[in-house]
């Protein structure tokens, strides 16, 4: 029997209903008919004020905890950032500010974005693949944006299959943690090899 991953997934949407939302529900769905997984949202826009109350204080409210502890105990993750002003939403950003350093090293991260037009969909490699990067985590080749002409047209649905399945060939390989002790992506590969 196989076991099921968690998969977190971070939605950074501002309205109700929101696009960015939608887009995550769907490759978090997309990933669940492929892998077996639990998976958990953080809507960030939920955990605004507790976000920019640790910025200020150093202390993360209740929320804001359990969130972090998500992210940090999850097998992989699907997130999705709104596009303003040609990259990330501030919320975004902020909330893998407040991240422990190490929360994501080793783990799988399928990045997604929204926005009004096409124009903006470089936001995924010029923003948000090396913020990843730089937390170290294991990104997916495919990355998937979707323009307001993306919702219902020809392209959408394949890009999210084609990245979900990329995630979730990932997930039995992601990190676990136990304690303090982290096991590297490249050895946890190489050990599948022998």
């Amino acid at each position: 029997m196989t076991d099921r991953r968690k998969l977190v997934v971070v939605s950074a949407g501002l309205s109700v209903p929101s696009s960015t939302r939608l887009l995550a529900d769907r490759l978090a769905a997309a990933v669940g008919r492929t892998e077996p997984v639990d998976i958990q949202v953080v809507e960030l826009r939920d955990l605004a004020v507790e976000i920019a109350h640790n910025f200020t204080n150093g202390f993360a409210g209740k929320a804001l905890t359990a969130a972090q502890d998500a992210v940090a105990g999850a097998d992989g993750l699907i997130v999705v950032t709104p596009v303003f002003s040609a990259s990330y939403s501030g919320l975004f950003k902020s909330f893998f500010d407040v991240l422990d350093k190490d929360a994501l090293a080793g783990k799988p991260v399928l990045i997604a974005a929204t926005g009004g037009s096409g124009r903006h969909s470089l936001v995924l490699e010029h923003a948000l693949r090396p913020l990843f990067a730089y937390l170290r985590a294991v990104i997916v080749p495919t990355a998937v944006y979707a323009a307001s002409e993306d919702w219902g047209a020809e392209g959408l649905a394949e890009r999210i299959d084609r990245a979900a399945g990329e995630l979730a060939a990932l997930l039995p390989l992601a990190v676990r943690r136990t304690e303090d002790t982290v096991v590297p992506f490249a050895e946890q590969l190489a050990a599948l090899r022998s």
